[in-house]
C-alpha cells in the first residue's frame, strides 16, 4: 500500500487537469467500453458468463404424457370400485404394450408414462390396497370420483418443441445450467470475462513475504487485494508484479502487457502529482487519457485510459482499458468497485452494468465532507425493524475513513453516497448506498433478523462517533432506552428515535447540541450503570438522556442506577419536568425521574413515552444550554431574566397540550406508566 502517494500534491496552476464528477466518470468509461465478442464454451464452463445466443428446446417437455403423482392410470368415466390392476408404468419405462381399457388400471408412478387409453391418475392416497390376492390377480379400490385430465402433464406443457427457453443477454446462473441441461444446449456462446493484468508502482513497495522492513518500506497489499477482487468477479488474472518508479521500466511493463492479450490493466500508484508519477504520462503516450481525476472522496486521482495494442500477425487491433489507480488502498478499492466493476461487466456482455443502489438508514450520525461527494464505507444488513418501525437496510459506519485505513474496508459490502455539504447526517437518516459485495453472507454483529428481534437502533451497543467529527458540535448527547420489552426484541423502540428527532430538531437552542450515540438496555441496574459510565467518563458527553423504567413497577430501576452514579443532585430539572407533565395528567405525580452531574455530564432520567419526551424537552429548553456551559465551566455567563412561572412559554405550550390532550381523549401516557 503506498501511504506515501495521497490524494493530493504540487499542482501546476497552468496545466491543472480537467477534475470530471463520479456520474460524467462512470458514463465516459461505459461509452468507451464494449463487450467482448463472444465465445463457445461447454455447459460446465458457461457459469456466470451472458449469453450471447438465444437457446431453443429441441424436444417438448415432458415428451410423452407423465404422472404428476404416485398412483393410479384409469378411465375417469369408470368412477369408484374395485378393479383389476393390468400393468406397472414406472419412470424410465417406455409404456409400449400398455393400454388401460375401461374396467381395467395400471399402477404409475412419479414421472411415469401414461398408458394409452388412459385419461386420468387417481393418487394413492385416494386407493386401498385388496388383501390376500396374488400378483397375477391383483385388484385396487377407487375411493375416489377423478375427471378427465387430473394430474396428467401433457406433452409439452411444460416446454413446447422450439420454444425459446433463454434469450441472448440472460446471465447463466445455477437453473439456467439446468434448463440449458434440460434441452440438451451441451455448448453455448456466450461472452467472456476478460483478463485482468494488475501492476503496483512504488520504489517504497516490496512483496507481502518480506520479514522485517528496511526504512521507507511498505508491503504491496494493494496487488494482492485487487487480483483478488478481479478473481472474485470472475476474471482470469495476470500478475505483473512491483514496479520501480523509473520511466523505463514502465514501458517495458506496458510492451509485455501489450503482447499478453489482457482487456483491462490497473495500476497503483505513479498517477497523482509527484515528480516519479509516470503512470498517467505513460497512459497519455501510449493511447488516449479520458480523465485523469475525479471529483470524489476517496479517490480523486483516478486515471482512465484508452490503449490501443500493435497488432501482430494475423491479428486485429484490439483495445486495453487501463485504469491508474491512486496508491492509497481504499481509494484504490472503492475506485475498483465504482469504475472497474462496471468495466467488466461490459466486457462480459452484462445488459445493465451499473451496481446496485439500495437506501439505508444511518445507525449513528456522520459528518460529511465539506468539498467533495464521499463513499463512505459501511455495513449495511436487512432488519425487520429498521428502528422506525419498517422492515428495511440499515447501514453501520465502518469507522475511520481516511484513505490508507484499509481497517475501514473490512467487512464493507456498501458505499454509502454521501453529499458534499460539511454537515452532520442524524443517525436514522435513509441515504443511498451501494452494494459492493454479498449482502447475504453480512456478518450479524450483535442481533439477527429473525422476527421478533430488535432494531438496531434498539441493542445494547454504543453507536460511536469520534471527537475530530463532531468538533463542531458543542454539546454532544447520548439517548438510552431504557426496557425489557425493545431490549428482548419484543416490540419497537418508538422512544429511543424520536428523542433523537427532538433533541436535533432542537439543537440551535440547546447551543449546538446534536445526538451522537443511542443504545437500548433492559430493565438491568448493572447494564443502566454500564452505559453510563462509559458515556460519561469514557466518550465524556454532555448529556446523556435515560428514557423509560421511571415507574412503580418491580421492574422500573433507572432511578436506582442513576442515583448511585450521580455525584450532585438536580431536582429542579426533575421538578420542572413533573409540573409539565402535571398539565397533562395527574398520575405524572407518581414519576420517580433523577437528575444529576457525573463529571462534566448531566444525566436525565426521561418518561419513556415518545409524547412524554418531546414535552419533557419542551419545558427543560429555557435553562438547559445554560446549564450545560455552567457544567463545561462556564461560570461568568450571565445568569438569564428570572421569568414568573406562570408567565413562562413553556406553561403556555403545556396548557394548549392539556386542552388538546382534554379535547381529543389522548392518553399522556406519563413516566410512571412505562
Amino acid at each position: 500500500m503506498e501511504e506515501t502517494r495521497g490524494e493530493t500534491g504540487l499542482t501546476d496552476s497552468s496545466t491543472k487537469p480537467e477534475v470530471v464528477s463520479v456520474e460524467e466518470a462512470l458514463e465516459t468509461v461505459l461509452r468507451v467500453v464494449q463487450r467482448l465478442p463472444p465465445v463457445t464454451v461447454p455447459l460446465h464452463d458457461a457459469l456466470g458468463k451472458v449469453l450471447a445466443e438465444d437457446i431453443r428446446a429441441r424436444d417438448p417437455l415432458p415428451p410423452y404424457p407423465a404422472s404428476v403423482k404416485d398412483g393410479y392410470a384409469v378411465v375417469a368415466s369408470d368412477g369408484p370400485g374395485e378393479y383389476p390392476v393390468i400393468a406397472e408404468a414406472r419412470a424410465g419405462d417406455d409404456g409400449l404394450g400398455i393400454t388401460v381399457t375401461p374396467g381395467t388400471v395400471a399402477y404409475v408412478s412419479t414421472g411415469g408414462q401414461i398408458p394409452d387409453g388412459a385419461d386420468a391418475v387417481v393418487q394413492v392416497e385416494d386407493t386401498e390396497q385388496i388383501e390376500g390376492l396374488s400378483l397375477e390377480s391383483r385388484k385396487v379400490r377407487i375411493l375416489a370420483q377423478t375427471s378427465k385430465g387430473v394430474d396428467i402433464r401433457p406433452v409439452g406443457c411444460d416446454i413446447e418443441k422450439d420454444d425459446i427457453v433463454l434469450i441472448s443477454g440472460q446471465r447463466i446462473g445455477a437453473s439456467e445450467i439446468g434448463l440449458l441441461a434440460t434441452v440438451g444446449a451441451t455448448v453455448v456462446k456466450v461472452y467472456p470475462a476478460p483478463t485482468i493484468g494488475v501492476l503496483s508502482t512504488g520504489d517504497e513497495l516490496v512483496e507481502p513475504t518480506t520479514g522485517c522492513l528496511s526504512r521507507g518500506q511498505i508491503r504491496d497489499s494493494n496487488r494482492a487485494m485487487i487480483l483478488a477482487a478481479s478473481v472474485q468477479h470472475h476474471c482470469k488474472v495476470l500478475d505483473l508484479g512491483i514496479a520501480r518508479d523509473d520511466e523505463e521500466v514502465l514501458e517495458n511493463i506496458m510492451n509485455t502487457v501489450i503482447s499478453s492479450g489482457v482487456d483491462i490493466l490497473l495500476t497503483s500508484g505513479g498517477v497523482s502529482m509527484g515528480d516519479k508519477d509516470y503512470v498517467k504520462l505513460l497512459f497519455r503516450k501510449r493511447g488516449t487519457v479520458h480523465f485523469s481525476k475525479v471529483w470524489m472522496k476517496p479517490g480523486k486521482p483516478l486515471n482512465f485510459a484508452e490503449i490501443n495494442s500493435e497488432p501482430a500477425e494475423s491479428m486485429t487491433m484490439k483495445k486495453i482499458f487501463a485504469f491508474g489507480l491512486p496508491g492509497n488502498p481504499v481509494s484504490s478499492l472503492v475506485c475498483f468497485h465504482l469504475f472497474v466493476v462496471p468495466t467488466i461487466r461490459r466486457l462480459a456482455g452484462w445488459a445493465n452494468p451499473h451496481l446496485l443502489r439500495v437506501h439505508a438508514r444511518l445507525l449513528q450520525p456522520i459528518k460529511t465532507d465539506p468539498t467533495r461527494p464521499e463513499f463512505h464505507r459501511a455495513i449495511i444488513r436487512w432488519e425487520l425493524n429498521d428502528g422506525f418501525g419498517n422492515p428495511g437496510f440499515v447501514a453501520e459506519s465502518t469507522g475511520h475513513q481516511r484513505s490508507s485505513r484499509i481497517l475501514s474496508m473490512k467487512s464493507a459490502n456498501a458505499l454509502l453516497e454521501l453529499p458534499a455539504t460539511g454537515s452532520v447526517i442524524a443517525a436514522g437518516t435513509s441515504v443511498p448506498a451501494i452494494i459492493i459485495s454479498d449482502i447475504s453472507s453480512t456478518a450479524i454483529f450483535e442481533s439477527s433478523s429473525s422476527p421478533g428481534s430488535a432494531s438496531p437502533l434498539q441493542r445494547f451497543k454504543m453507536q460511536e462517533t469520534t471527537v475530530a467529527e463532531w468538533q463542531n458540535a458543542e454539546f454532544r448527547v447520548a439517548i438510552l432506552t431504557v426496557s425489557d420489552t425493545v431490549a428482548s426484541g419484543a416490540g419497537p423502540d418508538r422512544s429511543g428515535p424520536r428523542g433523537v428527532s427532538v433533541v436535533n430538531s432542537c439543537s440551535e437552542r440547546l447551543g449546538g447540541a446534536r445526538v451522537v450515540s443511542t443504545a437500548v438496555v433492559p430493565d438491568d441496574v448493572s447494564q443502566i450503570k454500564d452505559a453510563l459510565s462509559r458515556w460519561s467518563d469514557v466518550d465524556k458527553m454532555d448529556l446523556i438522556l435515560t428514557l423509560g423504567g421511571t415507574g412503580f413497577t418491580p421492574r422500573d430501576v433507572t432511578p436506582e442506577a442513576t442515583k448511585q452514579l450521580i455525584e450532585k443532585e438536580t431536582p429542579g430539572l426533575v421538578h420542572v419536568m413533573m409540573q409539565a407533565s402535571l398539565k397533562v395528567t395527574p398520575t405524572a405525580m407518581l414519576s420517580r425521574s433523577a437528575a444529576g452531574i457525573r463529571g462534566s455530564t448531566l444525566i436525565i432520567n426521561m418518561p419513556g413515552n415518545p409524547n412524554a419526551v418531546a414535552e419533557c424537552m419542551e419545558a427543560l429548553l429555557p435553562a438547559l444550554k445554560h446549564g450545560l456551559k455552567q457544567i463545561k465551566g462556564g461560570k461568568r455567563e450571565k445568569h438569564p431574566r428570572h421569568v414568573p412561572h406562570a408567565q413562562s412559554a413553556s406553561m403556555d405550550v403545556w396548557e394548549q397540550s392539556h386542552r388538546l390532550a382534554s379535547a381529543t381523549g389522548r392518553e399522556h401516557g406519563c413516566s410512571c406508566c412505562q
